[in-house]
């Protein structure tokens, strides 16, 4: 007979595996993380800007990400009245609150890497 699970059958590790599940569903991607940290880090960037600050993403998928991002409330684009027409893509307040992730992650990818390397 099987045994039933203990661990994750509870109500409140339920709710929270879903919301990292939530969550890991919107910030998937090799790109998402390196977009919102530029627009964290430089507030107000045009297409292009973007495009030369994120090393090897191409113009199709930034694109994309950045309607994902908009899309969820993270990014927000403004349409400049110019000639040509320029796009502004900025953090959105609620984008602003990912800066502590994004941080806390990249100081445990660097730990991690460093204690990787003391290994060899």
């Amino acid at each position: 007979m099987k045994k039933n699970a203990e661990i994750n059958a509870t109500p409140v590790c339920q709710v929270r595996m879903q919301a990292i599940s939530d969550a890991m569903s919107l910030l998937s991607g090799k790109w998402k993380f390196h977009i919102l940290g530029t627009l964290i880090a430089g507030n107000k960037l045009g297409f292009m800007d973007l495009l030369r600050e994120i090393d090897g993403i191409g113009s199709k998928m930034l694109s994309k990400e950045l309607q994902d991002l908009e899309m969820n409330n993270l990014v927000s684009r403004t349409v400049m009245d110019t000639k040509p027409i320029t796009v502004e893509y900025s953090i959105t307040k609620y984008g602003k609150t990912l800066s502590a992730v994004i941080d806390e992650l990249a100081n445990w990818g660097i730990e991690y890497r460093q204690a990787l390397y003391k290994k060899n």
